[in-house]
């Protein structure tokens, strides 16, 4: 399975959509409308609980809200599920697990230099 992600924000990957619609919450965080962008996504993960764009999108929208705990708690879920390629609107493919990891990361980053 192959998912379409779309611009590096804030040094984690976020996952657009296929089509048009705004499923998982791309174009809210692309404005910068964190809170709209997670209300968004957790109407969709009711749908699809699983599906690792939506738990990464969701993981940013919580970071930028200054929810970090539950953050977290979506990137360690999908590190707990089977990898999934993501590709980027540059041409490169990287896995859900590369970008869970990076996010965990940048959370540590920030959380140390508070």
């Amino acid at each position: 399975m192959r998912v379409i992600a779309g611009a590096m924000l804030a040094a984690a990957c976020v996952a657009t959509p296929a089509l048009a619609a705004d499923r998982t919450g791309y174009q809210a965080i692309a404005a910068g409308d964190f809170t709209a962008a997670a209300k968004r996504i957790e109407a969709e993960r009711r749908i699809f609980p699983d599906r690792p764009e939506l738990m990464l999108n969701l993981a940013v929208a919580y970071a930028r809200t200054g929810r970090s705990a539950e953050a977290r708690t979506l990137y360690r879920d999908v590190l707990d599920k089977p990898a999934v390629a993501m590709d980027l609107p540059n041409g490169a493919v990287v896995s859900s697990h590369d970008v869970a990891n990076r996010g965990l990361s940048r959370l540590t980053t920030t959380i140390a230099t508070r």
